[in-house]
């Protein structure tokens, strides 16, 4: 069966089609005129986003820290399986929002809204977005990493009395450096204690000749009932939230 070229042409030109072809432009104009991204733009950087959203929450926030520590605590009471992992994954993502929620409220406030409301272009948006959350990174970390990596990177020095304005592929990298020695540096002190009371009933075992017991059937149950009566969990808690810098 043959179609009617007429019936074709007059499909392909109908005033719907067009109309709708005209206003999708118009709209895409009117967005790129403003600064803005369209909508499927957006959906796209979205999407984006959303896949990259575990490396970022390792290397941009502060749950590598926390992990770590909360890790360490687990380790150094010698039960290893108590609390399980996804307690200690879900503690650490709330602990993690908590401490970046000053952080988020000023990227909203001076560059989301700005944004969606016409206010700033996308770049500049982004420019706001990541100049807040390079603050953060910076003030959490240790200025001989940044050095570090800016003298891999071969940066010029800063001008006298003033600073450098580090790109992302330092501030990142040194950001994590820093993190994983902060955090082994936390987790060891954590461990002390307990290493002090596994010496202990260790030497007392052997001095009472209770060679074929282990140590761990006792230690285990005294380092608990410790953790407990300093209320652990809390003071742990609370020096991970304290410890960053987030104004």
């Amino acid at each position: 069966m043959l179609l009617n070229p007429s019936l074709l042409a007059a499909g392909a030109t109908s005033p719907t089609a067009a109309d709708d072809i005209a206003s999708g432009i118009d709209g895409v104009v009117r967005a790129a005129s403003e600064g803005r991204m369209s909508t499927a733009v957006e959906i796209a950087v979205l999407l984006t986003v959303l896949s990259l959203l575990p490396a970022v929450l390792v290397t941009v926030t502060s749950f590598t820290r926390i992990v770590i520590v909360l890790s360490f605590v687990r380790r150094a009471i010698g039960v290893n399986e108590l609390p399980p992992n996804p307690v200690i994954l879900g503690l650490s993502l709330f602990l993690t929002a908590f401490v970046m929620a000053p952080v988020a409220e000023r990227i909203h406030g001076q560059a989301w809204a700005p944004y969606k409301s016409g206010e700033m272009k996308a770049d500049e948006a982004a420019d706001v977005a990541w100049g807040q959350m390079r603050g953060f990174l910076v003030a959490n970390t240790r200025q001989s990493e940044l050095q570090l990596f800016a003298d891999i990177a071969k940066l010029p020095p800063p001008p006298d009395g003033g600073e450098l304005d580090l790109p992302i592929q330092v501030v990142v990298p040194a950001f994590v450096l820093s993190e994983l020695k902060t955090a082994f540096q936390m987790g060891f002190l954590i461990f002390l204690p307990f290493l002090v009371i596994d010496l202990v009933i260790s030497s007392i075992l052997l001095s009472m000749g209770m060679f074929m017991l282990p140590p761990v059937l006792i230690s285990t149950p005294l380092k608990i009932l410790l953790f407990v009566l300093v209320d652990g969990w809390r003071l742990v808690c609370e020096s991970l939230v304290t410890s960053f810098v987030t104004t």
